[in-house]
């Protein structure tokens, strides 16, 4: 264990990705903040709260922190921001993971047939992580040091639940490109990772209603902790700038760095079956 703890913030940690990679900076030791509306649970329809996460960090041997935030609150997300620059006096990593799932997000149709809400993934999801990656910058840039990861998905390449999530995807990922840009004379770093198919909360009740729809998913599914270890291998790369601003598959910078998931497997790259990150213009205009 590195003798000084990171000071990390996963939102939306809960559950799902965000609960995954926080466990896994803090089986690393690290100080980690976790964001999340559920206080309590059975408040949610899925199981989990952001007050078991952070329990659930300590006991690993890091520090969880709980911080009730609703990233649709500007004024919330920055009040956890000037908290954590009074507690710690620096923050090292940022992973903007909160985003707005409806329930009919995987429900067939097209999108005019499902709710209009579903289109909240662009405030919290898409602007959320922008308002966050402000404040995180505004810290880390007078630190001159840390990063701050978006959690993508292949529904930047392919179609996959409707254009309002190809869209969140699509824009965290160039947030990723444009933001390096800004951060790059700071030793700031920025990156998108796209996840593979996960063993979450969610997916653990959608596989049970369908079981046998579902019955190689596992094959072929991560822990979202592979995640977080992929991001911790990252920040402590030494090409980590090198690497600020482009979007990675999760499998193939793993493999690259040499992290594997949680039962010693090395997950599986999608691109083949579901495309690639897009190659952004290196041009600028200000």
């Amino acid at each position: 264990m590195r003798k000084q703890s990171r000071i990390v913030l996963v939102t939306g940690a809960s559950r799902g990705a965000g609960k995954g990679i926080a466990l896994a900076f803090g089986s690393e030791g690290d100080i980690v903040y976790v964001t999340g509306r559920t206080q309590s649970e059975g408040a949610a329809p899925l199981p989990g709260t952001v007050y078991a996460t952070a329990e659930e960090i300590t006991k690993r041997g890091g520090q969880g922190i709980a911080a009730i935030c609703d990233h649709n609150d500007d004024a919330q997300v920055q009040a956890l921001f000037e908290r954590i620059q009074r507690e710690q006096g620096r923050l090292d990593i940022l992973v903007n993971n909160a985003t707005h799932i409806h329930d009919d997000l995987i429900k067939p149709g097209a999108f005019w047939s499902k709710s209009l809400e579903l289109a909240n993934i662009l405030n919290v999801g898409l602007r959320s992580s922008y308002v966050a990656s402000y404040y995180a910058a505004k810290i880390m840039s007078e630190n001159r040091s840390g990063l701050i990861v978006n959690t993508g998905s292949f529904g930047s390449s392919c179609y996959m639940h409707g254009p309002a999530y190809g869209a969140q995807k699509a824009g965290l990922d160039k947030m990723a490109w444009d933001m390096a840009h800004d951060l790059r004379p700071y030793n700031v770093a920025s990156a998108a990772i796209w996840m593979g198919m996960l063993k979450t909360e969610r997916t653990d009740a959608v596989m049970a209603a369908e079981p046998e729809k579902y019955e190689n998913f596992f094959d072929l599914a991560e822990s979202p902790e592979f995640t977080g270890r992929v991001i911790s291998a990252l920040y402590e790369s030494s090409s980590l700038m090198e690497k600020s601003g482009y979007t990675f598959v999760g499998a193939e910078l793993g493999q690259e760095l040499g992290v594997k998931d949680i039962d010693g497997k090395q997950p599986i790259s999608h691109r083949d079956m579901l495309g690639s990150p897009l190659s952004f213009s290196a041009a600028v205009v200000e």
